[in-house]
């Protein structure tokens, strides 16, 4: 892969008014695709002004906005980035560097915007699950190449666990690269309910997924 290939990246999104304008800022030298879910406040109209493209999903399926945005990229690199997730700086050299090592996909350590202690142990956890078992999470902006992305048929129409599912169909082609540079992502899902309930709700999420249990259902519950 050179650096002549173009990346594109893809932002699911869906009232992001607040957080929008930082994350395509802290995003240059790209192709980026916005995909509204439906937003009810500025979101679209900040995206729009701020020049990219964007596309409007007639579903808040995050799967579904992503897979949207996918078939509208022109680059040969697809990075997929949460609407309250910064990539660092010279992000793109970063990827180029990945995908000319021999790897299918990749993904960047995670960082959480606070100064709390105990999210520094939630980011150890994370950045040390991704290294081992190759698992990284949506929020950790998993890239991999255009042309494998639609091979597999991009991300499967779940109402949860998409970027997981995804992961694993990807360990079975080959290696999946965790870059040690973070992305920075917001505290917000971690104040939200609690860093120990968060925590809780991600993995029962993910054994349930893994025992079989559908989608549907842990979205349900996940949701409650």
């Amino acid at each position: 892969m050179t650096y002549s290939a173009r990346i594109s990246v893809i932002i699911p999104v869906l009232n992001e008014a607040e957080n929008i304008a930082a994350t395509i800022a802290n995003t240059r030298n790209v192709e980026i695709i916005v995909v509204d879910g439906g937003s009810q406040d500025s979101t679209v109209q900040i995206a729009k002004e701020l020049g990219v493209k964007v596309l409007v999903s007639n579903t808040a399926s995050r799967a579904q906005q992503m897979n949207a945005g996918a078939q509208t990229a022109t680059g040969e690199i697809l990075l997929f980035l949460h609407a309250d997730t910064r990539l660092p700086i010279e992000f793109d050299t970063m990827v180029y560097q990945a995908m000319a090592s021999n790897v299918v996909a990749g993904a960047f350590a995670l960082r959480i915007d606070s100064a709390s202690w105990r999210l520094r142990l939630v980011e150890m956890g994370v950045n040390m699950r991704s290294r081992i078992f190759a698992l990284p999470y949506g929020d950790q902006a998993i890239f991999l190449k255009a042309k494998l992305f639609h091979e597999l048929g991009g991300f499967a129409n779940l109402p949860i666990m998409e970027d997981f599912e995804l992961i694993c169909r990807l360990r079975r082609r080959g290696r999946i690269t965790i870059i040690s540079t973070p992305v920075i992502t917001s505290k917000r899902r971690w104040q939200k309910l609690g860093i120990m309930q968060t925590i809780f709700i991600n993995q029962v999420a993910i054994i349930a997924y893994l025992l079989g249990i559908s989608p549907q259902k842990i979205a349900d519950w996940y949701r409650r």
